[in-house]
């Protein structure tokens, strides 16, 4: 409930663009959020019933409000971006990445190096990136080495000392990498015009480069210096084979830039492609954890100019994963459906996918509590859950044309096996192939132990099958009074359906989801620990039919004929006198008459 300070606060709030800060009891900014209309947004947070449970928190803990109007939604965006950088607030999402990506520098001086770095100097130097890969930067500086003489040493070449003849040529002359400037072999101005070619090859626009050296060959054979023209001719292919790599799409589609977002329930990927004449000159995904459950559309309206400035971008062009309610100036924005441009935001969503997959392994492997409470926070918001999941026990049924029918429970804890606690049951109330009563069984039997020994029950049980077995386990609930009370679901093998009860529509997870791989483990444990248990118990019953049916024959007896028989069939084919080595004359005879008169 609003206190009488802020809701005098929100009678005077304006229907104008702005940026709002909410405050604590101590004065500290703890969100800062933009709005299309100030008085409608803020006003929201104490009308409006709150389902998650952050957001709840956040306006319980608000005791001022303090707003900036501005002149457009645009304007509050950028100014948002910045207070929160500036400040921090602890219920914002945060673009934060802890990486140095190099760059590619142009340095500022008389006849400019060009080199990688971290480290952006104010020095007046052009700066190309950052590079998410260090291979494909290193590929850049590889071409531009082998298509331009662009010096690789660190010498001053001021007109001073190159006059004085301080310095003499070096290698990279000798091997023709370098037209020697420090020796004044070659004037600046020369130079310059390499410098400026690697600059468009920097930028990707590569077909200004293809032009500039088809040019420039076109001159040479024209003036019969037919060895230089195949020199340029050479380089135009390396071009056109750098070129090549990275096409994804019509070369028409230039100067474009891609944003997708892919979410889980902690966190969000943000991919940015970089496109210019069809090819991919950037990838760079960034992790964002979320704060108070935010929207596809919100993060990515947020993430759209920070990753922008990063990446120095001046396309007009955006394609989306997400339709964003915010206009920006000047650009166009889409969300592909098909074609192309839709291939385009596919490639940027799967390498959102594959940073999040790597993420998750590394994760896996340097701290699995965190990789625990990712997939159960996961699973309760893919499952509709009102309750992480820690404890999940699965039932199986498994009988042969209904012979010895058993059931198993596994137990998973924390996304893990806890062999343990598993559990198989003979089912002793079902004559012949009843898989929905022996589910009813197992189910009762179980829960009904767990609540007579006052033992922890499960936060959701899964049953393998599905709408029939999810009916009967609900039965079984039922009559002990937990239904409601523990969450329920059914997997039917075909589809992979995920049945809940009353909802006569199964739930379809992503193939590739750690939800339904969790849930799938589950199944295939239970399915192979009640197989286990069930062949176990053909195989007694195949024992006993055989052995000890026999008059004045005990299991004593049976076992030490296995022991060292190894099977009934190697028992009946025995003579007189083997099995009277093993349990003397009496027994031996015995054994040997009935197999003889049977045979």
């Amino acid at each position: 409930m609003a206190s009488d300070k802020i809701k005098n606060i929100l009678k005077t709030l304006p229907n104008s663009p702005g940026v709002y800060q909410h405050l604590d009891k101590e004065g500290k900014i703890i969100y800062i959020g933009k709005a299309k209309d100030l008085k409608k947004r803020v006003s929201s947070y104490f009308t409006k019933k709150h389902d998650s449970a952050k957001t709840y928190l956040l306006v319980k803990k608000i005791e001022d409000l303090k707003i900036i109007v501005t002149e457009t939604e645009f304007d509050a965006l950028l100014l948002e971006n910045n207070l929160i950088k500036e400040y921090q607030p602890r219920y914002n999402i945060q673009l934060k990445d802890d990486k140095t990506y190099p760059w590619i520098c142009i340095k500022k001086e008389r006849f400019p190096r060009i080199f990688s770095t971290r480290i952006l100097a104010k020095d007046g130097s052009e700066y190309f990136g950052p590079y998410a890969s260090v291979k494909v930067m290193r590929t850049v500086l590889e071409l531009i080495r082998q298509l331009y003489h662009i010096r690789t040493c660190k010498l001053t070449l001021s007109h001073e000392n190159v006059s004085q003849q301080k310095f003499r040529i070096c290698l990279e002359y000798h091997i023709g990498k370098c037209l020697g400037p420090c020796e004044d072999r070659q004037n600046e101005e020369d130079y310059l015009l390499d410098v400026a070619a690697a600059r468009n090859l920097i930028k990707g626009n590569l077909n200004a480069v293809k032009i500039m050296l088809q040019k420039q060959m076109a001159a040479l054979a024209e003036n019969l210096e037919f060895e230089e023209a195949q020199k340029l001719k050479e380089k135009i292919e390396l071009v056109e084979k750098y070129q090549a790599k990275s096409t994804v799409v019509h070369p028409t589609i230039t100067n474009v830039d891609v944003f997708s977002v892919l979410n889980d329930a902690e966190y969000a990927y943000v991919n940015y492609l970089k496109i210019i004449d069809g090819a991919v000159l950037q990838s760079h995904t960034v992790e964002l954890k979320k704060k108070l459950d935010e929207t596809p559309e919100e993060i990515l309206e947020m993430s759209i100019p920070e990753i922008r400035t990063l990446f120095q971008s001046t396309s007009k062009e955006l394609y989306l994963s997400h339709g964003i309610a915010t206009n920006f100036p000047e650009l166009k924005m889409v969300v592909p459906q098909k074609g192309d441009k839709r291939h385009l935001v596919e490639l940027s969503l799967k390498n959102a996918k594959y940073f999040r997959l790597e993420k998750l392994k590394h994760e896996q492997i340097v701290d699995p509590d965190r990789h625990a409470n990712r997939i159960m926070a996961q699973m309760k918001l893919d499952l509709r859950l009102q309750e992480e999941p820690r404890h999940i026990e699965c039932f199986d049924n498994s009988n042969i044309q209904g012979t010895n029918p058993v059931a198993a429970c596994v137990v998973f804890k924390n996304g893990k096996p806890s062999k343990s606690d598993y559990r198989h049951f003979n089912i002793k109330t079902v004559v012949g192939p009843d898989d929905f009563a022996s589910m009813e069984e197992a189910v009762h039997r179980r829960y009904r132990r767990l609540l007579d020994e006052e033992k922890p029950l499960p936060q959701l049980i899964v049953i393998d099958g599905g709408k029939g077995q999810l009916s009967s386990a609900l039965k079984a609930l039922e009559t002990l009074g937990l239904r409601g009370k523990i969450a329920i679901l059914g997997i039917a093998k075909r589809l992979e359906e995920i049945y809940f009860p009353n909802d006569p529509y199964p739930l379809y997870l992503d193939k590739r989801s750690e939800t339904l791989k969790v849930i799938q483990r589950l199944r295939d444990e239970a399915h192979r620990f009640g197989i286990t248990h069930h062949r176990k118990q053909r195989s007694n019953s195949t024992f006993k039919s055989e052995l000890d049916e026999i008059k004045g024959i005990g299991p004593a007896t049976v076992k030490e004929l296995l022991r060292k028989f190894k099977s009934v069939k190697k028992v009946k084919s025995a003579n007189l006198n083997d099995l009277e080595s093993v349990i003397g004359i009496d027994k031996a005879r015995k054994i040997y008459n009935h197999f003889k008169s049977n045979s």
